[in-house]
């Protein structure tokens, strides 16, 4: 499913005018981006978590040139999702049709 295909539902399902909720759609982007670059993490009830994971300094090869690079310690965004969504998930019968 594509951004352009959610927000057609949800203005479906709302009534609400598809600019509108394109509107509100690319707030809500721009404010977990700039939350999580932020360093914040971002906790939504019943849907799950989008925080920021430390990766730690490691060392890694460039095979083609036989040398070795060194890639500090950084962070990366990620997304756990809530109980209610991995239950909701896996009580799923389409999902498990889709993947057979």
């Amino acid at each position: 499913m594509t951004k352009a295909e959610v927000i057609t539902q949800i203005a479906e399902k709302t009534g609400i005018d598809k600019a509108d909720v394109t509107t509100s759609v690319e707030a809500f982007f721009s404010v977990v981006k700039n939350s999580m670059a932020e360093g914040e993490n971002i906790y939504v009830r019943g849907f799950g978590s989008f925080i920021n994971k430390k990766r730690a300094k490691k060392i890694a090869r460039n095979i083609s040139k036989n040398t070795a690079i060194v890639i500090d310690e950084h962070f990366v965004p990620s997304f756990k999702p809530s109980k209610v969504f991995v239950e909701k998930i896996k009580g799923s019968t389409k999902v498990k049709k889709a993947n057979k």
